[in-house]
């Protein structure tokens, strides 16, 4: 098997893992259920991962990776202002739980249950390595005298509590914004411009130097 081939099927058991971890938590779904659905036998995934808890860090690791890059990249970019960044952080994080809600779940739900002190800290570390990146593109905003002083950490509790809120209580949410359809992927396409401008707009008026006079 070529490094191409193994790098493909080694993505190819992560998504897989990603679908049956989602669907029916990491407690239920088996390392043969796994196998099963993404038509490989249990000693390739033994190869590749180890064990089921490990298959979950790779996961984790894989998907989270690409998040603290883009937040990187989005902090040392000397070309964008310091509101062009919070709108950008904004579209990043709704656009990236909207279109990988599979993957929201199992971070939630893992750090929730899982029983493994292992997995839930390397899901504090990658949020902590997150919030750092996030924090730098509020430091910048300070010393250019454009944001005031906020409690960084709880700001970004409000953000992520919002996006959480709304998109674990579909059913209630959608009555009471009058959403007809029941379809989650509807749910969500419609949730997502009203939730840009809520946060966009929240986030304006809470880190904005003006408002402190």
């Amino acid at each position: 098997m070529s490094l191409t081939e193994k790098v493909d099927k080694r993505a190819h058991i992560l998504s897989i893992a990603e679908e049956l971890f989602a669907e029916n938590g990491f407690d239920g779904a088996s390392v043969r259920d796994i196998a099963q659905r993404a038509n490989v036998n249990l000693a390739m995934i033994s190869y590749y991962f180890g064990s089921k808890e490990k298959l979950l860090e790779a996961l984790i690791e894989d998907r989270a990776g690409y998040t603290t890059g883009i937040l990187v990249e989005l902090a040392k970019n000397q070309t964008l202002t310091p509101w062009d960044k919070i709108d950008r952080l904004v579209e990043f994080y709704i656009e990236k739980i909207m279109n990988n809600y599979r993957f929201h779940c199992i971070m939630s739900q893992t750090y929730c249950q899982t029983r493994s002190t292992e997995i839930k800290e390397l899901i504090i570390n990658i949020k902590m390595r997150n919030l750092e990146e996030i924090k730098k593109v509020i430091s910048d905003g300070q010393k250019k005298k454009i944001f005031g002083k906020v409690d960084v950490e709880l700001t970004m509790a409000s953000v992520f509590g919002t996006l959480t809120q709304v998109v674990n209580s579909a059913a209630l949410y959608s009555r009471l914004m009058k959403i007809e359809e029941s379809d989650d992927a509807t749910y969500r396409k419609k949730m997502s411009t009203r939730l840009k401008t809520h946060l966009k707009q929240m986030l304006r008026a809470h880190l904005d130097i003006k408002n402190e006079e």
